[in-house]
């Protein structure tokens, strides 16, 4: 199987910025594919003088099918800043996703609690309250809407508050919105013969304080895949 490049979007001596592949896993996984970190750690030790691993840190994570932006810590010091940044809500994640059917309100907030199946690798949406559960955020816009042979399909701008174990195809999809492609959360998908397609979910844009000089950095790059170019529109 060939491999696929990771675009690095900028790189410092603290960040490494890249453009993740669909479809390749952020780390190692059981199908012992190609990962995002493996293949930047080769990518660091062949430009290296010194010998050894180069250490280099995932400090937030994309689901193997989803495409776009990730930042990784190249120290010890900067994995730790910027995951302090994440726990205290301060670094800024936004997403792209294609949903099938149309919102009732062009934009607004989902609050949830989900909770994670470790054994089937999902999440559902309980009650507050429910054992193991954690609080799910996230604010939605909607950027525009087309209706074809089979359905109505709408692009939105999707700015997590929380991270949560698959959270955004979750909290859609409880609202009876699931992603194109999905074939966890969405019905259309789920009877599909199928076995792999390229979900509607695409990391658009990261903005954070840099670990070293704590000046605010942003990066951004336009959706990829099949669920953006069935849009046919400019991306936002």
């Amino acid at each position: 199987m060939k491999v696929k490049k990771v675009p690095i979007v900028y790189e410092d001596d603290a960040i490494l910025v890249c453009e993740k592949p669909i479809g390749m896993p952020t780390q190692s996984d059981n199908t012992k594919d190609m990962d995002v970190l493996t293949y930047l750690k080769h990518y660091l030790y062949e430009k290296q003088e010194e010998e050894g691993e180069p250490y280099l840190a995932v400090v937030h994570r994309l689901d193997r099918p989803v495409g776009g932006l990730m930042v990784l810590a190249k120290t010890k010091e900067a994995a730790a800043d910027l995951s302090a940044q994440i726990q205290n809500h301060e670094f800024e994640k936004y997403y792209q996703a294609i949903v099938c059917g149309r919102l009732r309100e062009e934009f607004g907030t989902f609050e949830d609690y989900l909770l994670r199946d470790g054994k089937t690798n999902t999440s559902k949406v309980v009650k507050a309250g429910t054992a193991g559960a954690k609080e799910a955020i996230l604010d939605y816009e909607m950027i525009d809407e087309i209706e074809m042979k089979d359905g109505v399909y709408t692009w939105v701008l999707v700015m997590l508050d929380t991270g949560r174990h698959h959270q955004i195809r979750v909290q859609f999809a409880s609202r009876g919105l699931g992603l194109y492609g999905d074939t966890k959360y969405n019905p259309i998908y789920q009877n599909k013969k199928k076995k792999y397609m390229e979900l509607g979910l695409y990391s658009t844009r990261l903005a954070f304080l840099h670990p070293t000089t704590g000046e605010e950095v942003v990066f951004s790059v336009d959706p990829q895949g099949e669920a953006f170019d069935l849009m046919d529109v400019e991306a936002y």
